[in-house]
């Protein structure tokens, strides 16, 4: 029996998809104004870093940056959400970041807060 390589890939073997995930490089907190900067392989309109997400601990978010534009030659950069109300008792925030190509980061940033 002869075996083609589209069925073996078909069945499995196939290669892994490499994705370009937005890497949270700072974040920090002031007063109730998170910035975050974030670099990213920006291509244009098809491929940019379009946005990032602030949880607790828990994962109860505290706020949504969309970010409106790609960033091809500004990178890393910076922009800020505010209204960010940290809950009492809260020790650390949690961020990710998207892009419109590939979704949601996998990799959580962990911004330590002050005691307060």
């Amino acid at each position: 029996m002869r075996i083609c390589l589209p069925l073996i890939a078909c069945l499995g073997f196939a290669l892994p998809a490499w994705a370009d995930f937005p890497v949270i490089e700072e974040a920090t907190l002031n007063g109730n104004s998170l910035s975050v900067t974030l670099s990213h392989p920006d291509t244009g309109w098809d491929h940019y870093a379009d946005g990032w997400e602030v949880f607790t601990p828990d994962g109860t978010s505290l706020g949504l940056r969309v970010l409106a534009h790609p960033h091809v030659n500004e990178q890393p950069f910076t922009r800020s959400l505010g209204n960010i109300n940290v809950p009492d008792g809260v020790t650390e925030l949690h961020i990710r970041a998207r892009c419109n190509r590939d979704g949601w980061s996998d990799q959580m940033f962990v911004l330590p807060l002050p005691a307060r």
